[in-house]
């Protein structure tokens, strides 16, 4: 079982030893620590508990600076697949996990919070097509059009209707992301390809079993 936190720094480029060019996004990688151990005759189920990062300690209450071990920024928990064959050997409280977890070629899946958008209408946010630009039309050209179902529904909407909204802001999980390479001086981590959020997201990273 094989996982790490991170914040995502910026995109750039890599060459490999062909001089092909990859797109690359830069990981900042939070040492974690273990908090908890959950199994399931106990939790109802398996997960690890980790910590990560700092922050001011009149943020917390006195009984999560005990349980995290100070004040820390970022609390999250791993569960164990069972389906993929994932369990929690090997991890105990207080156990320190870095970047060196992972190395160079290890398939991961990501997840990140994506870039809030605000509120957005339905050509934007759903790809409709708008009206025709001519014949006198002026101002409903990105307008939705009907919303009403006609017949048995009357006057009613249905649900699940696309329309204008707040877009962005949804957890995002991309699968199948390459790690290119790992720096343990500095725990960056670059991995191929786009990640989900702006500057500064917290990333999930987790390894995917063989």
């Amino acid at each position: 079982m094989k996982f790490i936190l991170g914040t995502k720094d910026r995109m750039t480029q890599v060459f490999d030893e062909k001089g092909k060019c990859f797109p690359v996004t830069v990981l900042r990688i939070e040492p974690l620590t273990v908090t908890a151990i959950k199994v399931t005759e106990k939790d109802g189920y398996d997960a690890v508990q980790v910590a990560a990062g700092t922050q001011k300690e009149n943020r917390l209450s006195k009984a999560e600076l005990g349980h995290q071990g100070g004040a820390v920024r970022y609390v999250k928990e791993f569960r164990a697949r069972a389906s993929q064959g994932e369990n929690l050997d090997g991890l105990e409280l207080g156990q320190k996990i870095e970047a060196s977890t992972f190395g160079a070629g290890d398939t991961v899946t990501v997840a990140a919070i994506s870039k809030g958008k605000g509120f957005q209408g339905v050509v934007k946010r759903h790809g409709f097509a708008g009206d025709m630009a001519s014949h006198g039309r002026k101002h409903s050209a990105r307008a939705p059009g009907s919303i009403g179902g006609g017949g048995r529904d009357g006057g009613r909407v249905i649900k699940g209707m696309r329309m204008g909204g707040r877009m962005g802001g949804d957890r995002i999980t991309v699968k199948n992301l390459t790690i290119v390479q790992v720096n343990n001086d500095e725990n960056i981590i670059l991995v191929k390809g786009a990640i989900p959020g702006r500057k500064g997201t917290l990333v999930e990273v987790r390894g995917i079993s063989a």
